[in-house]
């Protein structure tokens, strides 16, 4: 019985649950259904309700993309406050019983949902015109797609679940029990879905960059596609130059972004012409974590000093507004060169004493703005997709067919350094390793805190076809000055790919523990 409830409860949950914000126009449970899916505003709500829930879950593309991947510090602040997720995941430290993430981080709730949509609008809703009825099925499969991605890149194969169980009347323990796939298979969905998208998308178009569109499908299809080309998972082998084409076609169908002039403008103002989908926040809507990379006033505010040797005030006007629980590490802010403008528009740096003091950073990507109250607001979007990704994915994918990459390096650091672009600089093309870690580089440059990182060092490859995160010499060393060490050593390639909580399953009993663990 403790299993039955359990089961159910993670189904019903997501269906019986309401929202205090003005976007979240949330799905409704199925005992309203009588009421609902008779109109396309309904529908349109549904799918708003599908945004908010992504916008929920926004935390997991920082934990499961990045915070593993190295750049981070872990332990104790530079301001002495206590760091998030140090173990096991900012130090990969995971085993059976110390895993993270319990109940895969959450996502088969939003899936259900995204499941409840496709199954009403592709079987129902008749009111829904050809063209309305391919826009949604669109984002509905573009969506799924990017949750089973995230699934399969953190626990390789996972259960595949397709339809509303409850909604369906299978309420018993047994017949809610679902197996993990194996990882071919669960890629093989993927790519599935997102070419579903993609058809649904070819006559549709979306203006809003904060609501999933055929653009965003293209990316998450070239995404998709890179990893599979040069990542083994499980049973999947890396399918090497026929993925890398088709990652190369779908970025040749994204169309209409450039980057702007200014870094920082990217993240201070929002839809704006590099952003291809973003997850959005609003003042008097909801915020985001900000606060927590950034410093608080105690210990902060004429305590440290900056660069010039003077004591510092509220110098980012944060207002009392700030934790420092996640901070960047010395090496990663100083593998930038000075003259790249993206070091300081990403960072803000300070020291313990005038001269000679210890080092600290706190990010300023996340800032947000003052709002019409005079109050710090973290209200900056979560980017997934922007064009200078576009770049560098090319970049990428060029570099594994062997063709020259630098002309799509090159054009992130002319905006990098600005009139400091010159021939020092500029980025000339070199052996496959060398072109790969130069785009590794400037991605992580490019990409503090949009998810990156740790799925860029497991996909990229050293001369000898080894994943990075393997590689010392893509690390960056834990206090600048020692000697960087590997993510992970070959003899623990199980932590690739996370450990199921023994709560999630005890209560499935058709579920395996992930490999290793």
């Amino acid at each position: 019985m403790k299993r039955i409830s359990y089961i159910l409860s993670i189904f019903i949950s997501a269906l019986l649950y309401t929202s205090c914000d003005s976007l979240d126009l949330s799905p409704e449970d199925y005992y309203g259904s009588s009421n609902f899916w008779n109109n396309e505003a309904q529908v349109k709500g549904f799918m708003t309700g599908l945004h908010t829930d992504l916008r929920g879950d926004y935390t997991l593309f920082y934990l499961l993309g990045e915070a593993r991947g190295g750049t981070s510090r872990t332990g104790t602040s530079s301001l002495n406050t206590s760091l998030n997720y140090s173990s096991p995941i900012k130090d990969n430290q995971f085993t059976k019983d110390n895993v993270g993430i319990s109940s895969w981080g959450g996502i088969y709730s939003n899936i259900m949902q995204v499941n409840h949509f496709i199954q009403k609008v592709e079987n129902e809703c008749t009111f829904l015109s050809d063209e309305s009825r391919n826009t949604y099925l669109g984002q509905a499969y573009g969506l799924r797609a990017l949750y089973y991605f995230m699934l399969y890149r953190t626990w390789g194969g996972v259960p595949k679940i397709t339809d509303v169980k409850v909604l369906d009347g299978k309420v018993s323990a047994d017949k809610l029990y679902t197996a993990r796939s194996t990882a071919e298979e669960t890629l093989a969905f993927i790519k599935e879905d997102i070419a579903k998208s993609e058809t649904f998308f070819t006559n549709s178009t979306v203006a809003s960059a904060s609501i999933w569109s055929r653009n965003a499908t293209l990316m998450l299809k070239a995404d998709i596609y890179l990893w599979s080309a040069k990542v083994t998972t499980g049973n999947h082998n890396a399918a090497g130059r026929a993925d890398l084409e088709v990652a190369k076609s779908a970025l040749q169908g994204v169309s209409g972004y450039s980057l702007m002039n200014d870094f920082s403008s990217v993240f201070s103002s929002k839809g704006n012409s590099e952003i291809i989908f973003a997850i959005r926040f609003m003042d008097t809507e909801a915020t985001n974590w900000g606060s927590e990379f950034l410093y608080a006033q105690a210990g902060f505010v004429d305590a440290v000093y900056g660069r010039d040797g003077k004591l510092l005030g509220d110098v980012l006007n944060l207002r009392g507004n700030g934790l420092l629980r996640n901070e960047y590490k010395e090496s990663l802010w100083r593998s930038y060169d000075a003259t790249d403008s993206r070091r300081d528009k990403t960072f803000f740096d300070f020291y313990s004493k005038p001269v000679n003091g210890d080092f600290g950073i706190v990010l300023k990507k996340c800032i947000g703005i003052i709002n019409s109250t005079n109050d710090r607001v973290y209200e900056t979007d979560v980017v997934l997709y922007r064009y200078a990704d576009w770049l560098l994915m090319m970049a990428e994918i060029e570099n594994g067919l062997g063709n020259s990459c630098q002309a799509y390096i090159n054009q992130i650091r002319q905006r990098a350094y600005g009139d400091n672009y010159n021939d020092l600089v500029s980025y000339k093309d070199g052996s496959f390793a060398e072109n790969e870690m130069a785009i590794l580089h400037e991605r992580d440059k490019e990409f503090v805190w949009e998810g990156k990182r740790w799925f860029d060092v497991v996909r990229m490859h050293d001369a000898n076809g080894k994943s990075l995160v393997f590689s010392a010499s893509a690390n960056y060393p834990a206090v600048y000055g020692q000697s960087p060490e590997a993510l992970i050593p070959e003899s623990q390639s199980h932590k690739l790919l996370w450990p199921v909580d023994v709560n999630t399953l005890n209560n499935d009993p058709l579920l395996e523990q992930t490999p290793g663990y």
